[in-house]
């Protein structure tokens, strides 16, 4: 919209183009470039790309769900709304904080992530000035406007895009012989006689890898709210985005296992302070790239950067949102002159100085503690854009709706939020099964991993029993733009 909108609501300012890479970007990143070669080693090329295929199928279905949903009532609340109105309040009130917590917390992962990084370079640079470096550059970027945000993050995605595209040109030319020598052949593809290795239970830890590797797609859901024209941008974005991320992964896990051995040692190596051996970065340098390292080093940190400035946008706007359902102190719903929910952005940010504790206890240490506490958060947000898609749409045929009012429609309902319900719940379950499956149980292990489980309950039924919150039934679903129930 124009700049004549009021000052009390949020700017409809992304353009089409932002949101395709808003939701692109959000999922190409260290789960691609540096996760894909422990994939490949652990279960094999073809254990890695049946596990990525599963998880890009049932990430599909999820953002077909999230588009029925955005495209009919887009709103910045995005979870915590669909929850409150479809599900009950208490389901909402759990979902959006967990939401806010997993993406506040990715902010300071990241940080701590992007100072491990710059140590590449600067080596014995202090880690508290970048993390406040480049946590102050998110907060201006958000704080100036959507657009902002939308035109950082359109620029962050076109640098990962731009770099996994030669990859692939680049790969495909080096296995036909075209680039580099003679053709490769099956010999690494098919080594050992086959091109699965590792058996059911490597399938199944690549499997919850390539769960964490696709979580950012549903960031669209919130972006939607400030989309100049979310009835046409988001089936868009959503249409273009699985499409392309399946052929990235899935590509780029091909061109790996056929030029790579899957018992090459370097794979398994891909951590943030070793980037000379992303799959990526032995990839070029087998095509006589020599400042391979350097500018793969430079093309993850600006993945770490564009993912904690997703989440630095997406858990404002959720918290704004809740604060204005009254499901999050008041003081977080005021916008600034720009129709930025400026409160929600410092109370963020200030989450994410949670990165600046890098620098007390050892670069990486944080980060890892930082990351698993807020992993399983992204699962339970695909299990609620599930449920709600499932409750929206029985409610929608059940007050009478036909389904040709829906400017958009996801196929194979209710396959679809089912079978993504069900494989969710797996991801989670199997989460850390070495925990529990041993000769001892590991309760480190397990709280460490299911932390975020009984958390989330615990909002959930605190909520509903403080306020008595009750399931909504079908035919009292609030299908339109009114004020949500309390109870």
């Amino acid at each position: 919209m124009s700049s004549k909108q009021p000052a009390n609501s949020l700017r409809q300012s992304l353009k089409a183009r932002h949101m395709t890479m808003i939701a692109l970007g959000g999922s190409i990143g260290t789960g691609l470039f540096l996760a894909s070669g422990s994939a490949i080693s652990s279960a094999g090329p073809g254990g890695a790309i049946l596990a990525y295929a599963a998880i890009g199928l049932m990430v599909y279905f999820l953002m077909t769900s999230l588009g029925e949903l955005a495209t009919y009532m887009p709103d910045s609340g995005s979870f915590s709304t669909y929850g409150s109105r479809f599900v009950s309040p208490a389901f909402g009130f759990a979902v959006g904080w967990n939401f806010w917590y997993n993406w506040a917390v990715t902010i300071a992962a990241e940080l701590s992530a992007a100072t491990v990084i710059i140590k590449y370079w600067f080596p014995n640079s202090p880690s508290l000035l970048w993390s406040f470096l480049f946590l102050a550059l998110m907060f201006a970027l958000n704080a100036l406007s959507a657009k902002g945000y939308g035109e950082s993050e359109y620029w962050f995605a076109i640098i990962k895009v731009a770099t996994v595209i030669l990859f692939l040109v680049l790969g495909v030319t080096m296995i036909f012989g075209i680039f580099g020598g003679k053709p490769v052949g099956f010999s690494n593809f098919n080594l050992g006689g086959s091109p699965f290795h590792g058996g059911f239970f490597a399938f199944i830890g690549v499997f919850m890898a390539a769960g964490f590797s696709f979580q950012g797609t549903e960031l669209i859901g919130v972006a939607a709210g400030e989309s100049e024209n979310p009835r046409q941008n988001v089936p868009r974005a959503i249409r273009q985005v699985f499409w392309r991320i399946l052929l990235f992964y899935i590509l780029a896990i091909v061109v790996i296992g056929f030029l790579i051995p899957y018992t090459n040692p370097n794979l398994l190596k891909t951590e943030l302070n070793n980037i000379g051996v992303s799959p990526f970065t032995l990839v070029f340098e087998k095509a006589g790239l020599a400042f391979a390292a350097s500018v793969m080093n430079a093309v993850i940190l600006s993945s770490v950067l564009s993912a904690g400035n997703s989440g630095m946008y997406s858990s404002t706007r959720v918290l704004y949102a809740m604060a204005k359902d009254g499901l999050a102190p008041k003081m977080f719903g005021k916008l600034s002159s720009r129709g930025v929910p400026v409160n929600a952005l410092i109370m963020t940010a200030l989450v994410g100085m949670l990165a600046f504790l890098a620098s007390l206890f050892g670069d990486g240490v944080v980060y890892n503690w930082l990351l698993n506490a807020s992993g399983m958060c992204g699962f339970i947000n695909w299990l609620g854009i599930a449920v709600c898609h499932y409750r929206f749409r029985r409610a929608f045929v059940a007050q009478g709706h036909s389904l040709d009012e829906l400017p958009y429609r996801a196929k194979w309902f209710p396959f679809g939020p089912i079978f993504a319900f069900i494989l969710c719940i797996v991801a989670i379950v199997g989460q850390n099964t070495g925990a529990f499956t041993g000769a001892k149980i590991d309760w480190y292990g397990l709280l460490v991993s299911y932390v975020s489980v009984p958390l989330f309950i615990a909002i959930w039924l605190g909520y509903k029993w403080t306020k008595g919150s009750k399931l909504i039934p079908l035919k009292e679903c609030d299908l339109t733009t009114h004020e949500r129930p309390t109870r």
